[in-house]
């Protein structure tokens, strides 16, 4: 077999305070790509839908109101990526959070001759990330996403998709709420940003330009990456 040839998924995180566009982003790697983006609430919900045995001590804990514990969410993260649409690669959003969970994602990893190929931060200006989050509303038909300054509907009060007239904003998408968030995810990812410089995989990219702009670049990223 040719030596250049990688024979193991490629693991990659993305990290970014809400509103950086890691979603869209993750999206469109994975259709250039062949990745698959895991999302942490995302397998929780899946684990206890379908019932595995860390999905139902998941649901215990939550369902008591409690935090799941890292030890679970590795334990749905390890039988997620064993499945064999990830075959090529994982893109992980949302987990890890803090350096504890970094360091035992990376014993999870090596269990299977993997490691973190990049981890890339998505870096964005907090002033606008206020106005960005805090404008945003979307289709409560669809889903589709719209924008009081950015991305209107070409018809007034109409989703552009769809057609349904009634829209929603989350409650938490205003001003003062995305301010907290940032400060605490700010707060919360600073060691990640150090831990991962350390090891030699941190990328950073400049999010507050046009999303084609951002996917080029992370794509380039990703390729160095995948090689």
């Amino acid at each position: 077999m040719d030596a250049a040839v990688k024979t193991t998924p490629t693991v990659l995180i993305l990290l970014g305070p809400p509103g950086a566009g890691k979603g869209t982003q993750a999206r469109m790697l994975e259709e250039q790509f062949g990745l698959v983006q895991l999302s942490t609430g995302d397998l929780l919900r899946e684990a206890v839908a379908a019932g595995t045995e860390a999905g139902k001590a998941a649901k215990a804990v939550m369902d008591a109101g409690d935090l799941v514990s890292d030890g679970i969410v590795i334990a749905i993260l390890r039988d997620r990526m064993a499945d064999p649409d990830c075959a090529k690669g994982v893109i992980l959003d949302g987990f890890p959070r803090t350096t504890v969970q970094a360091e035992t994602l990376d014993g999870l990893l090596a269990e299977t001759g993997q490691q973190i190929n990049a981890a890339i931060s998505l870096e964005v200006e907090d002033a606008e990330m206020v106005t960005r989050i805090s404008g945003r509303y979307t289709c409560a038909g669809c889903g589709e996403g719209f924008h009081d300054t950015f991305k209107q509907p070409a018809v007034e009060g109409k989703c552009d998709k769809c057609g349904n007239t009634e829209f929603k904003r989350r409650a938490d998408d205003n001003a003062e709420t995305v301010k907290s968030r940032l400060a605490a995810y700010h707060a919360q990812t600073a060691p990640l940003i150090e831990y991962y410089a350390g090891h030699g995989v941190l990328k950073k990219i400049d999010a507050m330009g046009q999303i084609d702009e951002i996917a080029q670049g992370l794509a380039g990223i990703v390729k160095g990456a995948m090689n």
